[in-house]
Parts: structure tokens; sequence; C-alpha cells
């Protein structure tokens, strides 16, 4: 597998990606993360690409995942209140947003979120309640559970992990 920045070509593959994407978290109990808003819109991933935050995974020259990261000093608002715990380290961070896969290739996410950490070092990501595949992910992986924080699109909290350098 292999990560490079998305562009404007890659947009209806992302899109069918985040297709299947919702309507794999609805099978897996979590409806209500992307589905009932038919996230992520295609305005967010086009200005991600403008701003270079987009990237695509691709397995044999084919995209098989996507995801938003970005890395610096307090780069995600959402991050600056965490409720019922506590941020382990206050240094910059990259952040992971928006990650799916077609759901072709066993471990898309895995390589997906090592490569992002293997940038920084110190990665942040969050997600639903409902997201027991990602949260067993991130678990897997080595991250924390440091909190619950709120996004600006919807009234569900968001558990917040981090994984620091070891």
């Amino acid at each position: 597998m292999e990560i490079r920045r998305s562009a404007a070509e890659d947009f209806d593959r992302i899109m069918q990606i985040y297709e299947y994407a919702r309507a794999f978290m609805a099978r897996h109990g979590n409806p209500n993360q992307w589905g009932q808003r038919n996230w992520p819109p295609g305005e967010l991933i086009l200005q991600d690409m403008a701003d270079g935050n987009g990237y695509v995974c691709l397995e044999n020259g084919r995209i098989i995942g996507t995801f938003f990261y970005a890395a610096g000093q307090d780069i995600e608002p959402t991050y600056r209140v965490i409720e019922d715990g506590a941020w382990l380290d206050d240094s910059p961070y990259g952040v992971v947003h928006r990650i799916a896969s077609d759901g072709s290739v066993k471990g898309t996410g895995t390589f997906c979120l090592n490569w992002a950490y293997a940038q920084c070092g110190h990665l942040r990501i969050d997600t639903h309640g409902d997201n027991t595949v990602m949260q067993d992910l991130l678990c897997k992986l080595g991250f924390i559970h440091c909190g619950t924080i709120y996004v600006t699109e919807d009234s569900y909290p968001r558990l917040a992990y981090e994984k620091l350098p070891k």
C-alpha cells in the first residue's frame, strides 16, 4: 500500500468510499456518525484537497482508502476543550479525520493511521461512541483514550484518543 495526497480526479472515487463507509458503519451499529447527515460533504473533501490535507491510500494503483491529515500546534479547534480527562501532551500533533476504506483490503485503516503517526510521532483522533470498530483499532494501535470532545457538526460526544512517541 502507499499514501499520496488526493487530487481533483480522485473526487468521485473518494465519495464512493465514503458511501461504502456510511453503509458499513450503519451495519456495525453506528448509523449516526456520518449516515444521517450524508457526511462528509463533497465541498469539505474539495477543501481538504485544496488545503493539501486530503490523502488517499492505494493498493496496486487503485484507491482503496481516504482520510484527512494535518499537523501543527493546536491545529484542531474542537480539541481545545476536553471533558472527563485530559490530553497526554501539549506539544504539536497530527490529527486524522474522516478515515474510510472501501473494505477491499484488510488492514487499510491500520496502514493509514501508522503512516500518519510516522509523519509526526504524536497523533490525535476522535470517534463517535458507537464506532466500536474504530475504537478497537485505535486501542490495538496503542492509542490512549483521553476523554470526550465535541464537534461542531452535531451534538454527539466524541471519544478522544492520543498516541505519543514511544
